[in-house]
């Protein structure tokens, strides 16, 4: 008999977190994970590329966000994102075709300046 151990911060498979909803605090749903983007030096997550879909009204549009501004809601399955929706309206973005170059240290520092974390390779 095998026993798996289970607790909070457990690694989770990419393939797993893409597709997953986002929703604000209120509930109210936001999007959803369509990529996530790691940093192949130091193996962590750099960004979550979400599409806000109609909450916004943004098309196609989508968006880097670092990944350490979400928070994980277990019984939800859910990620929650706590920026208000003046400020994802005016959020850097991308076309889908059309990705930023991730290795512009300037992009990533404005990115994570834009939602008040700090780098994740600082």
């Amino acid at each position: 008999m095998s026993h798996q151990l289970k607790f909070a911060n457990s690694p989770v498979k990419a393939s797993n977190i893409i597709g997953t909803p986002i929703a604000n605090p209120k509930g109210e749903s936001l999007g959803d994970i369509k990529e996530v983007v790691i940093d192949p030096n130091s193996g962590r997550v750099a960004y979550a590329v979400v599409s806000f879909g109609g909450f916004l009204s943004m098309g196609e549009k989508l968006f880097a966000i670092p990944f350490s501004a979400f928070e994980y809601n277990l019984s939800k399955n859910q990620y929650i994102l706590d920026v208000s929706k003046e400020r994802l309206e005016k959020a850097p973005g991308f076309d889908a075709d059309h990705w930023p170059s991730m290795e512009d240290e300037q992009w990533n520092r404005d990115v994570y300046d834009y939602y008040d974390r700090s780098p994740y390779w600082e």
